[in-house]
């Protein structure tokens, strides 16, 4: 079985700040999280590949990740940013393929969970580049908090011509031991078949103390909405060091997906990331 971590970060802040760590709850992650740092954590943790995802909206950003990916033995694809309503975007990605390592390029992601408008991917500049986004042949991961589901729902409706990759479940308050109004509308979302939903995040969401035992339920709704064909494994590390090793988040996985047959598993754990973005 290939197993692929679909979600994590790297970051150099003497390169770049990471402006969204601040105050103590996230003091933890102001320092240099590096690729030498989480390879061999995935190696011991069985990991064969991962997918390095965007952290800032910044476009110097993506050629780095891409040039680490093509030195890297790990990293097998990259979720970069790009500004979504710029007019010339498809040239951008096009550009971006041209990179060195511009193959490892399978996805785009922005914060949409830090933008006021609530409804920001229903803006017709928007829409016009996440439709570049599909002409490319990429996949679009969707980083929102769980009350922007429905707007998500609605894009995915509107471009089934694109692959929308829910990260972290869509950030259900876990910590708070609630499943509504969450599990409606993440159902909702998994109705549309070009929607795929990460299996990742859960232990910030959670907090100190998190159990298995409490994750299970959020596991099983997304199991059960998806399908084991459209949920991908992600560690979110360095995010799940907050609460968690790399190692247990790893293990984790493994005992949320325990009641699945072994192909259903295997789709978790890396065949439906390596299809998604064309690994």
């Amino acid at each position: 079985m290939q197993i692929i971590d679909a979600h994590h970060h790297v970051w150099d802040l003497a390169v770049r700040d990471q402006e969204w760590i601040t105050g103590p709850g996230l003091a933890p992650l102001r320092r240099d999280f590096a690729l030498g740092e989480l390879a061999p954590q995935a190696r011991a943790a069985g990991v064969d590949a991962t997918v390095l995802v965007q952290t800032v909206t910044a476009a110097e950003e993506t050629p780095e990740f891409l040039a680490l990916a093509g030195q890297s033995g790990l990293v097998a694809g990259v979720v970069g940013w790009t500004d979504l309503t710029a007019p010339g975007i498809a040239d951008t990605l096009a550009a971006m393929r041209e990179l060195p390592g511009g193959e490892h390029l399978v996805g785009i992601r922005h914060q949409v969970q830090g933008e006021p408008d609530a409804g920001w991917l229903l803006r017709p500049d928007v829409q016009r580049g996440l439709a570049a986004v599909a002409a490319a042949g990429l996949a679009y991961d969707l980083i929102v908090l769980d009350h922007q589901l429905p707007v998500a729902t609605a894009v995915a409706t509107q471009l089934p011509e694109l692959t929308f990759v829910l990260d972290h479940l869509g950030k259900p308050p876990i910590a708070g031991g609630s499943l509504r109004p969450w599990a409606s509308d993440v159902r909702a979302l998994a109705a549309r078949p070009n929607t795929v939903c990460k299996l990742s995040g859960m232990v910030a969401e959670a907090g100190a103390g998190w159990t298995t035992a409490g994750l299970r339920p959020y596991a099983d709704t997304v199991l059960e909405a998806f399908g084991p064909g459209r949920l991908m494994f992600g560690s979110d590390w360095p995010v799940c060091t907050l609460a968690s090793s790399y190692g247990e988040v790893v293990d984790t996985a493994h005992r949320l997906t325990e009641g699945l047959s072994e192909g259903e598993r295997a789709q978790v754990l890396g065949a439906t990331a390596a299809r998604v973005y064309g690994i």
